[in-house]
């Protein structure tokens, strides 16, 4: 088979086209037959060894993959021959066949290419971690994003704008301002190390920036720092400038601010659990058409290392993607296809042992329910909040919202009735909602709105003698809307 190789350390035209062995899965592992691999900075970085891992010599660069599983190893029991399925490989995707740990493959969306597919979780994983476990980006908070037409900074842009902030778009050139401008940026300039501050200060009306997103350090780094306002959030996600900053210690101290590292390769091996959720969460915005890719330029498997250069040379406007083999048509196993002639209308578990193994997996989505006034104005009654935006109709006419929205409260009080939609535990003898462990309100629910459930086992754990601690994260998502109504993670006690 034919591959890009690295056979010593070096910029991209060191790299070699060569025919070599084709790789045998071994036990837990898969192998793929390569569509496509999308260019990302740690390509660049592994080739001149600077980069946080070391692959040994010979390697292929490359570490987002999508393709065919043409071949199973011992004990993989997930995939099977013909899957389509994305892998996040680390290294190794510039080749016609890669062999991939079973633990990192992702089944490929439903009405995802393989090319998008090749393109989307790695830059919107690292954001979407970066911004919401990292930053814990709020509703209103105004986000620069440095390199905002770059990959992570365009899925940066999307996420923020999703997120609900205010997003300010910094970037090298024009076309690259008009690009960030269509995906979502309030806010665009060409920027520079001089003239940083004075575009963030004029428009943020001189309060400055409450998150940074900065994937290029260098002499970009401590204008940005400058700008944050008191209690802002610093995130070091990559130094795509060449250089690594020294940054003032002082500067921390008199913003009140954090620096926080983003690693999303350490996050994804040290918290798997986590890093599945945010990948389902990801898959579902995409299918929803609130994110997307942006792909600058196709190559092929020859042409690989002139993708690296150009993104080095940040002349990539989003993903650059090498592209292997023609789009291959999904083959759909007849097992699969039985299996959704059937939908279950909700998940079943027979045993509190069942439900402690599907921790961290996806538990569905509801139908969706409309929340009407009578149901607001009830919830004023039990709980004497009587606020004029909840009950009067025609004063709430005249507010910002058009009408009267739900109580907060109320959007939460609905979460256990729609997750009875979604799943039942048969061996339960007693269930207990005691509580929330992070709520976040995005947006308010207005009277009449619909809205629906997602959710998500995120932790399971033993309780007393016979039970069960449940840590369930919940998105309430109202119907047309891109931002969600809330995000929630539910704490419940189920006994057998």
């Amino acid at each position: 088979m034919n591959a890009i190789l690295c056979t010593e350390y070096g910029l991209p035209d060191k790299l070699i086209f060569q025919d070599v062995t084709v790789p045998t899965p071994q036990k837990g592992e898969v192998c793929i037959d390569v569509v496509a691999c999308s260019i990302n900075f740690p390509d660049a970085l592994l080739i001149q060894n600077m980069y946080q891992f070391k692959p040994t010599l010979p390697f292929s660069p490359g570490g987002e993959v999508s393709g065919i599983v043409s071949a199973i190893g011992e004990g993989v029991t997930n995939y099977q021959i013909g899957d389509p399925v994305v892998a996040l490989c680390g290294w190794g995707g510039l080749a016609e066949k890669v062999v991939v740990p079973e633990n990192k493959l992702i089944p490929i969306p439903h009405g995802m290419d393989f090319q998008t597919a090749a393109s989307l979780l790695y830059n919107f994983g690292t954001s979407l971690h970066a911004l919401q476990d990292r930053a814990n980006l709020q509703p209103n908070e105004t986000l620069l994003v440095l390199g905002a037409s770059g990959g992570v900074g365009l899925a940066a842009v999307q996420l923020g704008k999703w997120l609900g902030a205010r997003v300010i778009a910094a970037v090298s050139s024009e076309e690259k301002k008009k690009v960030c401008l269509q995906f979502g940026a309030d806010e665009a300039f060409v920027y520079s190390p001089e003239n940083t501050k004075e575009n963030v200060l004029a428009f943020t009306a001189g309060k400055g920036i409450d998150v940074v997103y900065d994937p290029v350090g260098g002499a970009y780094t401590e204008p940005a720092l400058r700008c944050m306002t008191w209690g802002g959030r610093y995130l070091v996600v990559g130094f795509a400038n060449g250089t690594i900053p020294s940054i003032p210690a002082n500067l921390p101290l008199l913003k009140g601010c954090a620096l926080m590292g983003v690693f999303w390769g350490r996050f994804a091996q040290t918290e798997p659990k986590k890093n599945q959720q945010n990948l389902a969460l990801l898959a579902r915005l995409f299918q929803e058409g609130k994110i997307k890719t942006h792909i600058h330029k196709q190559y092929t498997l020859q042409e690989a290392p002139e993708a690296i250069q150009a993104l080095m040379d940040r002349k990539v406007i989003g993903k650059a993607v090498v592209v292997i083999q023609d789009e291959p048509e999904i083959p759909v196993p007849e097992k699969r296809e039985e299996q959704t002639e059937i939908p279950a209308s909700k998940k079943q578990f027979q045993t509190l042992e069942e439900v402690k193994q599907a921790e961290g997996t996806a538990l569905g989505t509801s139908d969706w329910l409309k929340i009407t006034q009578e149901m607001i104005d009830s919830f004023a009654k039990a709980t004497h909040d009587y606020q004029w935006i909840h009950t009067d109709s025609e004063r709430a006419a005249l507010s910002p919202f058009g009408g009267t929205i739900a109580h907060g409260f109320l959007t939460l009080s609905v979460i256990p009735m729609l997750m009875e939609q979604i799943y039942a535990i048969q061996s339960s003898k007693m269930a207990i909602n005691y509580g929330t462990n992070k709520v976040r309100f995005l947006s308010p629910v207005k009277a009449g709105s619909e809205v629906r459930l997602t959710a998500h086992f995120k932790a399971v754990s033993p309780f007393g003698v016979n039970g069960i601690k449940m840590t369930t994260e919940a998105i309430i998502e109202i119907k047309g809307q891109t931002k969600p109504a809330c995000l929630a993670e539910l704490l419940s006690i189920v006994y057998e």
